[in-house]
């Protein structure tokens, strides 16, 4: 690996700059990139509609995301909604979709039944 002359690092330090509205400039450390595998990744994206359940609510939310342990978390999270008035949701069933149209499209089946006899019995219970 040859040196860097003095435009060299000028160059790289111009690239790692990122500039404020007001024109400072901040240094951003860059991270070594890392290869991404279209093809992996394509066929590792999933998406889920999943139905919680809290029990101090007794109520249960349907929902469709692509990480479910995050968006889980995100729900036990105090926060201003439905789900924020309780921090005891657990996943009691999921669905996997290989696209986020057909996760959706679930989900608004299952909303639409608005039946919570229609949910126990999907989930088996």
């Amino acid at each position: 690996m040859q040196p860097l002359t003095k435009q060299g690092r000028l160059a790289q330090l111009v690239q790692s700059t990122w500039f404020t509205p007001k024109g400072s400039g901040v240094r951003i450390p860059q991270r070594p990139h890392q290869k991404l595998h279209t093809r992996e990744a394509f066929f590792y994206m999933h998406y889920f509609t999943h139905i919680l359940y809290s029990k101090k609510l007794n109520k249960y939310y349907v929902g469709y995301t692509q990480q479910l342990s995050k968006r889980l978390d995100n729900h036990n999270w105090k926060h201003k909604g439905f789900t924020g008035r309780a921090n005891d949701w657990v996943l009691v069933y999921k669905e996997q979709f290989a696209k986020k149209s057909e996760a959706l499209s679930r989900e608004r089946q299952i909303k639409r039944w608005k039946s919570r006899k229609m949910i126990e019995k999907l989930i088996g219970k």
